[in-house]
């Protein structure tokens, strides 16, 4: 500060013709001195009279001080009463930044609220998600570990444990606080504490032998000289931290090179920054032998070079802040003030509020490079250096700049770190790990443990149709609805495509047989053709038989319907040519029947169904039960009919494309009309088939329905039990197996007679056959 007046004072361009005092007071780190000390210089006089000055002709224009916060508050509290301008070069009590209550405090050190966030952002930038905190029982510690636990907290990480350090009994818990250190899992202590205060705590865990953990040290010890000697490089080597960031003064280490004893004998500020720097005592002042006598020979040159000047950059701005605002106050032009009708305040009889109004609006260049201002809470930019501990070439720890925190930076740059350079207490490179939990690898998601920190989590796979591409996901995200996950379930992949296709091997068989079967009929009605005018061709009606083919050949091909990608318009149509084929085919069975009853009733002398044996009525028959099907059909279509759907509930990572039915009452009404005609066609033939005729097909059509009805009755089950492209497979197959029942039972054994046994297709083989008969 002394340094900082004379550089002033001989400065012509800086407050020229005025002359810079300045009165030192030692609080002696005691509030109640604090208090005292500051109401003597409002004074001006031995005596703190309040609202009273002694001296008439003496301009207190502030204070700078105090270094600590809570000193500081008293001291605001006061000051701010009669708006004194109080410039701090080490307090960083969030609290003083509240205008309300400090109208008149400014700093040159940032606050800790800051800090603190700086402190929770490189927490988060190097991944650490588990830490302890522990600070001082004073209003640095105990503020700023709040703000610090509430910044961790807020980025997702976690806080293991909070202890204070007893600052009026640093040794009486000092113990507690390493057992606890040691007995938790964390491998991060976040420490907010003087180097002295933080000393005990150090000592103890010497004494314990606890180490292997990684200190992050807040600005007041960061850069500390007590705690960087060699006996303490097990443990907080590696430390890293944030440092107030460095200024540059180009003359001080000539002024300071020059501050003998021998030059300054009456100096007693010289005479003790002798002793501090030199760790020594002046004769006499003490009578403990076992401490070095200063001799005022000492070389300063090696104790300048080392010594760190951060702190003492801030006290050279406080002074060069003050410099500034006067130097604004002096160059007010009459007329165009600041003050009320736009007045100028005197220089030599200013008023305090007058100075603080200047002090507010300061802008200016130290030495061209720092930058000074204060925000409206009266805090300068917040600007950290990041420091790392590395053991020197003497054993002792030094502090290495590996990254600059700057809160006016745009974001996301606020924070820069050369992580090459920061050496940690392990043996490789890699930074040291801290969490409760390991890491959830993808295709896991993170379950958090009942009654713990959300930080402490089991890893649980990631449930079936969902996927966590990322470590330590919190969800797992589900897959679109055509997609789904891989085995290791960390990306989604396209589902398989599944339906009934002409490339499947079971679709190939299928249609090959439907095709094949479809041309059984036709071959039988060129037979029946061919030999349309023998007896049995004649006796079976030929009519029906030929429409009755041509219905089992459409049976046949109405299977290929269900094969090949499920179009809409196939999945609106296939099911109803189904039933209306079937329908006409069974309709002829059932017509064939009734024929065959009437026929023989007929025969009978006096019957009255000789004028029903015409080929009407089979028509008739045959219409009416064709019609009822194409009711229920119309109907189906109308009110629910099928559509296309994509199945992917059915069969994991599969989309199975089916036809809807849209209304399964219509769809089982269908098939269940075409049951009730093959069990009517069933008992009217089994009950005709002992009639004494020639030409009774009664029996053929027993066997064909009962066939018929057993494929249909097994298709039930099977049907509702088969998954995907196997349904649809099974109702061809019921199709095909149906069809060539009817087709075996009513016509291959006429064809074979037809064929192979061509005299029992004779009317003169009949007559005799009916002869025998009676």
């Amino acid at each position: 500060m002394i340094f900082a007046v004379e550089e002033i004072n001989a400065s012509p361009d800086l407050l020229p013709n005025i002359t810079l005092g300045f009165k030192i007071i030692d609080t002696c780190s005691v509030l109640r001195r604090a208090v005292e000390g500051t109401l003597w210089m409002l004074s001006g006089g031995s005596e703190s009279i309040p609202n009273y000055q002694w001296q008439e002709q003496s301009h207190l224009a502030g204070i700078i001080g105090d270094s600590g916060s809570t000193r500081s508050i008293i001291m605001a509290h006061i000051l701010g009463l009669y708006r004194y301008p109080q410039i701090s070069y080490f307090s960083t009590s969030p609290f003083l930044s509240n205008r309300n209550q400090f109208p008149s405090f400014f700093r040159t050190i940032p606050s800790d609220e800051f800090q603190s966030r700086g402190l929770a952002q490189l927490i988060s930038y190097f991944g650490w998600t588990w830490v302890g905190l522990l600070a001082t029982d004073n209003d640095y510690g105990l503020i700023g570990i709040q703000v610090v636990k509430h910044e961790i907290l807020t980025s997702g990480a976690c806080v293991a444990f909070v202890e204070n350090i007893l600052t009026s009994h640093p040794t009486k818990n000092a113990p507690h606080i390493v057992q606890v250190i040691g007995m938790s899992t964390v491998n991060v202590v976040v420490v907010l504490s003087s180097d002295s205060d933080f000393m005990p705590v150090l000592e103890e865990l010497l004494r314990q032998n606890v180490s292997g953990k990684i200190w992050v040290a807040s600005e007041s010890w960061s850069t500390s000289a007590l705690l960087s000697k060699e006996r303490f490089n097990k443990i907080l080597n590696g430390t890293i931290g944030f440092a107030i960031h460095g200024g540059q003064m180009p003359r001080f280490p000539e002024y300071l090179s020059s501050l003998y004893p021998s030059k300054y004998p009456s100096d007693g500020f010289v005479k003790e920054f002798w002793e501090q720097i030199f760790s020594c005592e002046w004769f006499g002042k003490t009578d403990n032998n076992t401490t070095q006598e200063c001799t005022g020979e000492e070389k300063l040159e090696s104790s300048i070079t080392n010594a760190d000047l951060r702190i003492t950059f801030n006290v050279y701005t406080c002074v060069y802040t003050f410099a500034w605002a006067l130097q604004s106050l002096l160059q007010c032009q009459p007329g165009a003030g600041p003050f009320l009708h736009k007045e100028c305040a005197n220089i030599l009889s200013f008023r305090p509020w007058q100075l603080l109004y200047y002090v507010k609006t300061v802008n200016f260049l130290v030495n061209d490079r720092t930058h000074i201002f204060f925000n409206d809470k009266g805090d300068p930019p917040a600007i950290y250096d990041i420091v790392n501990w590395q053991s020197g070439a003497t054993g002792n720890l030094e502090q290495v700049i590996v990254g600059i925190y700057n809160s006016n930076a745009p974001r996301g740059n606020t924070l820069i770190l050369d992580s090459s350079a920061i050496k940690w207490n392990t043996r490789d490179a890699q930074v040291p790990y801290s969490q409760c939990s390991p890491s959830c690898p993808s295709g896991f998601q993170k379950v958090t443990i009942p009654e713990k920190p959300t930080c402490c989590y089991e890893c649980n796979p990631c449930p079936q149709g969902k996927i966590s591409n990322q470590t330590d996901a919190v969800e797992c995200q589900q897959c679109s609805w055509d997609m789904w996950p891989n085995q290791e379930q960390d990306r989604c992949l396209p589902r398989t495509i599944e339906f009934l296709s002409y490339k499947d091997p079971m679709g190939v068989s299928l249609a090959a047989i439907a095709l094949f079967s479809s041309t059984v009929p036709f071959c039988i009605l060129m037979v029946f053709f061919c030999h349309r005018t023998t007896p049995i061709v004649r006796a079976n009606n030929w009519s029906l038989s030929c429409l009755l083919l041509v219905s089992l050949s459409f049976c046949f091909l109405c299977g290929l319907a269900f094969i090949g990608y499920p179009q809409a318009e196939m999945c609106l149509l296939r099911q109803v040519a189904f039933g209306m084929v079937f329908s006409i085919c069974i309709s002829c069975v059932l017509a064939k029947t009734v024929t065959v009853v009437i026929a023989f009733k007929a025969t009978k002398p006096g019957s009255r169904l000789r004028k029903w044996t015409g080929i009407k009525i089979s028509y008739s028959v045959m219409g009416l039960c064709v019609f009822i099907q194409l009711c229920i059909c119309v109907s189906w279509l109308s009110l629910s009919p099928p559509f296309q759907e994509y199945d992917i509930q059915t069969q994991s990572g599969v989309i199975i494309i089916t036809c809807n039915e849209g209304s399964s009452t219509a769809f089982w009404c269908m098939v269940g009309y075409l049951g009730l005609l093959a069990t009517i066609s069933f008992i009217v033939a089994f009950l005709a088939r002992r009639l004494p005729d020639s030409f009774n097909e009664a029996k053929s059509i027993t066997f064909s329905m009962l066939a018929f009805l057993s494929v249909w009755v097994s298709f039930v089950p099977a049907y509702l039990s088969a998954r995907g492209k196997n349904t649809v497979a099974m109702e061809i197959f019921a199709i095909i197996s149906s069809s060539w029942a009817v087709v075996i039972c009513i016509f291959v054994p006429k064809c074979f007679i037809i064929l192979f046994q061509p005299n029992m297709n004779s009317r003169k083989y009949l007559m005799k056959k009916d002869i025998g008969q009676k």
